[in-house]
């Protein structure tokens, strides 16, 4: 028996309103990841003020954890950093422990430029990476080359540190690769009082 047009215009109707549904939900969907993140000077009157070289210079503890984009913890380690030199220009070693007893080392080259935006080389950053101080906060972005079985991928990360007090630093970290968000990274960072 054939469809009333009604109800057959109703289902195409149906059809209709699921198919914007979904165009209206990837548009929200991609909206959402564009939305604008935090901007450095937001951060500039916040105190105490950190002065890296300060900060990282001698030893420093880190304890982090890296979650997959579900929020599920894949990874945790801990990390030994110790720090040289001073005021524009200094170098991190940075010795990573992983809960799986996997070791790895990454040497950081950090030099403060006349325009006030740190810059950053180590062997496994992709380029250079670029950050800015503002009152207690740091915001880095960087390429880092990750090892994957015999292969390697290069991951974007969105990088902002916050200075607690003296001897406190916490740590997060978004990777991610073609815009979509792979993980996070979190670390807390202890100098010896």
């Amino acid at each position: 028996m054939p469809t009333p047009p009604i109800r057959g215009g109703l289902r195409r109707l149906g059809a209709r309103a699921a198919a914007a549904v979904l165009v209206l939900a990837s548009a929200l969907a991609l909206g959402c990841s564009l939305l604008p993140g935090p901007n450095v000077e937001q951060y500039a009157a916040e105190r105490p003020q950190l002065d890296l070289p300060a900060f990282f210079a001698g030893t420093t503890q880190a304890w982090g954890m890296f979650q997959d984009r579900g929020g599920v913890v894949k990874r945790r380690f801990v990390v030994h950093i110790d720090g040289q030199g001073s005021g524009d220009a200094f170098e991190l070693d940075e010795h990573f422990v992983y809960n799986d007893g996997m070791l790895q080392q990454r040497r950081w080259h950090l030099q403060r430029g006349a325009d006030g935006l740190w810059r950053g080389r180590a062997d496994d950053v992709v380029g250079e990476a670029l950050g800015q101080v503002r009152g207690n906060a740091l915001h880095w972005t960087y390429t880092l080359r990750l090892p994957v079985g015999n292969s390697s991928y290069d991951i974007a990360c969105d990088d902002w540190m916050f200075l607690l007090d003296e001897h406190t630093m916490i740590n997060r970290t978004r990777m991610s690769k073609f815009g979509i968000e792979v993980g996070q990274v979190t670390l807390f960072f202890r100098k010896p009082a």
